[in-house]
Parts: C-alpha cells; structure tokens; sequence
C-alpha cells in the first residue's frame, strides 16, 4: 500500500513554521521571506508534498478543469481540435479532461454526468444524437456548454459550415463531369452527416441534374476506413451502375475507400475519383494525395475554448475550402 500524502500540517511541522506561513508559500510567496520560502520547499521535498488542487478549487469556488468528449478519438480531425482546445486553455492555465462517445449515446450521457460530478467548469462536446435533456440538466447545475464543430441556434457553438462543403466536393465532381457519384455517408444522427448529405444534393439541382439519378447514397456502419474499404468493395461488386466518382463524408473513409480501389486495380482518378473531408494532414502524403474539403481544425478548438472561458461571443462559424489534388484532377 502506498503511503499516506503529506499534508500542509505536515509541511508547517517539519518546516518549523505556521500552516498559514504554508499557505502564503503556496498562494502569496511575496508576503514571506525567501529564507522561510526555501525552508518550507525544503520540507515539501523531503515529504513529497503535491498540494490537493481539487481542494483548492472547491474552496475557491471554481474548477480548472474542462471536459472534452468528441466522436472518434481515433480520426486525426478531432486530434486536431482538441490541439487548439489544449493551446487556448493552456493560457488561463486549466486543464482538459477527454473523451470519445465512439457515436455513442450512452457512452457520451455517462461522459456527461460524470464531467458534472467532478464539478467541471465546462464542457465541450461533438454530440451524437439530439441535442435533448441531456443538455437541460447541465443548464440546470449550471455547467457552460459549447458545441464543437456542430450548429445550433439555441446553443454557445463553433461550427464549420458543412451544407457548402459538401456543394463544393460534388459541385466540383460536377465540373470534372461526373454524373453518376456515390456518397459513403455516416449515421444520419450527426448533423455533419447531413448536413453534408444536403450539401451534395444542392449541388446537383444547382446544376440543373435530378440527384435520384446522379447520387448512390451509401450508408457506412461506422466512420472507419475499415467501412470505407468494404463498401467500396461490395459495390464495386454489385450489379448496380458503377458510379465514376465518390464523395467520402470524411478523410478516414476515404482512406478505405482507396485502398479498396488499388485492390481491384481502379485507377485513381482516371477510372474512379475520390474526395475526401477535413483535410487531415496524412492524406498530403499518398502516391495519390486526397482531394478534401477543409476544416480548421486548430481553430475550431481553440475558438470553442475561448468562447467557454470568456463568452465573449455566443457563436462562431467558419466557412470551409475546396483543396483540390491527385485522386479527383481528372476531366472526364
């Protein structure tokens, strides 16, 4: 068993000083001399002495710590927003406590609840689901909530506008003259997945072409390149129209479904063109570098941050970037 933590009471003995002169060590240095400030550190490196900062917290009030829960910690996109959430909180010196919903929503409500018990000063979150009483009983103990890379109304948010990434992706399919493209599209739960859906479908009435004959709505189990691949596998094996283009709804997927391609020997673009969203930063480095729309990623973290330590503002939206490259700069 380990051994008991040392108190301040414990400090203040071996130290030869008052708990208050303690106190003031750890708080207000400048009010003790510097030969008592040296005695009192002496005596918390020989105790091993790491002060209870929950303690602290609880006694002034307030927490340091924000709790952080996104959808798939395994995809490079949130890496990079909780990146910016880090470098903005790091200013005010709190800290993140992070999790994954894995599109979840039980998971994601025991995150939730358990953020409350731990009396976090507040939490962002990429949610799964409804935004429904969830969201109520943190308004109701009084928990800030900012939404990340998700619009709502109603809510403190910093969100990226999805519906015209998604009219730019196949917009520029389009031009490349596409006209028959598949959209791997995720669980219609997450507002970026239709929001995306709705981007694609405005781009083909813009051009003046009916999407029940341009788009294959392609419905993944989940957001992996794993799903990428083998959907991309079992239509390509179907007897179903082959599509020339495909417009992955994020870059993990669109990942799979390349890979998929290069094992039936599907030349990319000539044959099939991909385009990819969020522009993570792997996707610069394959033999046939990705066409993706991109997001801020650093921004939307850190923007998020500081809309819940400040609220200087209720909401920030960003307007997402065509990066055209290799698997789509095909004219056919």
């Amino acid at each position: 068993m380990g051994r008991d933590r040392a108190s301040i009471k414990d400090v203040a003995r071996v130290a030869g000083v008052s708990v208050g002169t303690v106190s003031n060590v750890l708080n207000r240095p400048e009010f003790v001399s510097e030969p008592t400030r040296q005695r009192v550190r002496d005596a918390m490196n020989q105790l091993g002495f790491v002060r209870n900062a929950t303690a602290r917290q609880l006694r002034a009030g307030h927490s340091q710590t924000v709790g952080v829960v996104v959808l798939d910690l395994a995809n490079p996109f949130y890496t990079g927003i909780v990146r910016g959430i880090e470098d903005r909180l790091a200013e005010d010196n709190h800290l993140l406590m992070l999790c994954s919903s894995d599109e979840n929503e039980d998971r994601e409500t025991r995150y939730l609840r358990q953020f409350a018990e731990q009396g976090v000063r507040g939490i962002l979150i990429t949610p799964f689901g409804n935004l429904n009483e969830r969201f109520d009983i943190l308004t109701n103990l009084q928990i800030p909530v900012v939404l990340l890379d998700t619009h709502s109304p109603d809510m403190a948010c910093v969100s990226v506008d999805n519906v015209k990434g998604g009219r730019l992706a196949v917009a520029h399919l389009l031009d490349q003259g596409h006209r028959r493209i598949a959209l791997f599209n995720g669980p219609l739960e997450i507002q970026q997945c239709r929001d995306r859906s709705a981007g694609t479908m405005a781009a083909v009435y813009e051009a003046g072409l009916d999407p029940a004959q341009v788009v294959v709505e392609v419905a993944l189990r989940d957001l992996t390149s794993e799903a990428g691949a083998e959907a991309m596998a079992a239509l390509l094996d179907s007897d179903e129209e082959r599509p020339t283009a495909v417009f992955c709804v994020n870059d993990i997927v669109a990942l799979g479904v390349m890979r998929a391609l290069r094992e039936h020997d599907i030349a990319v673009p000539e044959e099939m063109a991909v385009v990819g969203y969020d522009d993570v930063p792997v996707i610069k480095e394959l033999r046939t570098p990705l066409t993706s729309v991109r997001q801020p990623m650093h921004d939307i973290g850190w923007n998020a941050a500081d809309l819940l330590l400040t609220g200087k503002v209720k909401q920030v939206r960003f307007s997402p970037e065509l990066v055209v490259r290799g698997s789509s700069d095909y004219h056919r």
